[in-house]
């Protein structure tokens, strides 16, 4: 069983930027980083494959950069330009075959 872990979660201003980290990101999975607002339901935010191949949902195209440095075993989501609808618990995923594991998320606050 792998536990990951988040962490960079953090009250934010609008405009500003933030960078989650997650651990340990396995070479051979694929990283995913979800969201949940308060009250709705659980999406996908952005992937990356352990061959490096990017996704993004449109709300994040543009703003947010998935990446992973195998070396550190570790996911990052950098995202810039920051607004209020962005807040929400942030979690990591690593799926692989037929493994699949999520962290606890880390919160996300943006506010003035």
């Amino acid at each position: 069983q792998v536990q990951l872990v988040e962490s960079g979660g953090g009250l934010v201003q609008p405009g500003g930027s933030l960078r989650l980290s997650c651990a340990p990101a396995g070479k051979i999975f694929t990283m995913g980083w979800y969201r949940q607002a308060p009250g709705k339901q659980r999406e996908l935010v952005a992937s990356i494959t352990s061959g490096g191949y990017t996704y993004y949902v449109d709300f994040a195209e543009g703003r947010f950069t998935i990446s992973r440095d195998n070396a550190k075993n570790t996911a990052y989501l950098q995202m810039n330009s920051l607004k209020p609808e962005d807040t929400a618990v942030y979690y990591c995923n690593a799926r692989a075959f037929a493994m699949d594991y999520w962290g606890k998320g880390t919160l996300v606050t943006v506010s003035s």
